[in-house]
């Protein structure tokens, strides 16, 4: 029987007996507890903030039919271990930088960030409009897990350096904390990178294990503490112009759930990505001020650290070209970045280059 034949009877004669033997869905029944593990220590701010929304939205939205348990790094599981722990059925979602598991597979970086890729607005005209979230579930598809942003941190700085930075030499060598492809940038040029959890940085610098350290921006770092070891703060970075961060269900258990659950998980995840964002673009500003206040030097890298940095970041991101659904998520968001920057550019840039201007 040909197709067209199986579907024009199938449609006529089929109906009622498809009715009768195609199961619905089973949805598990009752109230449950979900358990979400978290690559953040339990109050980094910002970005434990974040992975609480999404578990209190979701409790508060499903009226206790889902209520989620938050147990930061460390409390369940290691801070880099939360992927391999959901993924295996340990815990049932994570909240994550997924550039922390490029060691599953190198395209996760984009659904963080990549050196001299998105900032935030671009990233979710990406996600949200250009196919990004669709090649995060294809993705997710490999390892058993279903993806939404929950989470950005927008810009982040340069980072914090005991010596002040002339050219790409001072790189050689300089123990620096910063992870995903920015990481591996740096390792081009030299420096000796360690890929630390959050809540181990500030010992690592203080004790003199790393000679520097990137983390978020200047609410997050000031709340960090990094400003009582050293006063060398570079305020842009190539590494994460606009910093995703991920909520990630085991596929299996997310299928579980009813279609109205589904959904408020969804929203849940882009609420908490949206209020994510202005939490922290909110607090950088007044932060800035304090650490400036505070005798902390604002510094930008001299343009021979940026040129370089460029070659760096091209090589990294070439280094991993072949594998096809790298390849595609790679295509897909810097073609968006592409598109939306030249809009953005000629609209908003030149309208705040002119405010600055007139209003000072």
């Amino acid at each position: 029987m040909d197709r067209r034949s199986f579907l024009t009877k199938g449609a006529i004669g089929g109906t009622a007996a498809a009715a009768s033997t195609l199961a619905a869905p089973a949805y598990a029944q009752g109230n449950r507890t979900l358990t979400l593990v978290t690559t953040w220590g339990r109050g980094l701010a910002g970005v434990h903030d974040a992975a609480q929304r999404c578990a209190d939205t979701i409790t508060a939205m499903t009226d206790g039919q889902l209520t989620v348990d938050l147990k930061a790094a460390g409390e369940l599981v290691g801070a880099f271990e939360v992927f391999d722990a959901v993924t295996s059925g340990q815990a049932d979602m994570y909240h994550g930088a997924d550039y922390y598991f490029v060691g599953q597979h190198p395209g996760y970086a984009f659904f963080t960030a990549v050196p001299f890729g998105m900032t935030a607005q671009e990233l979710a005209n990406w996600y949200y409009q250009d196919g990004g979230h669709e090649l995060h579930d294809e993705l997710g598809e490999i390892f058993g897990l279903k993806s939404f942003l929950g989470g950005n941190t927008g810009a982040q700085s340069g980072g914090w350096f005991a010596k002040e930075i002339t050219g790409p030499e001072d790189f050689q060598g300089l123990r620096f904390r910063m992870p995903g492809l920015g990481g591996e940038a740096l390792g081009r040029m030299g420096a000796s990178v360690q890929n630390l959890p959050g809540a181990e940085v500030y010992q690592a610098l203080a004790s003199g294990a790393i000679d520097g350290t990137e983390w978020i921006g200047p609410w997050a770092d000031e709340k960090a503490g990094f400003q009582e070891i050293t006063k060398f703060y570079y305020t842009a970075g190539m590494h994460e112009p606009g910093a995703g961060l991920s909520l990630a269900f085991n596929r299996d258990v997310f299928d579980s759930f009813t279609p109205a659950q589904q959904r408020i998980c969804e929203i849940a995840a882009g609420e908490a990505h949206q209020y994510n964002l202005s939490q922290f673009l909110a607090e950088n500003g007044a932060a800035l001020a304090r650490l400036q206040s505070g005798g902390v030097q604002v510094l930008t890298f001299p343009d021979s650290v940026w040129d370089a940095m460029g070659v760096a970041a091209q090589e990294t991101m070439d280094s991993y070209a072949g594998d096809d659904l790298y390849d595609r998520i790679r295509e897909s968001a810097m073609t968006s970045m592409r598109s939306s920057s030249n809009w953005i550019t000629e609209s908003e840039g030149t309208y705040r280059a002119q405010r600055d201007r007139i209003m000072g």
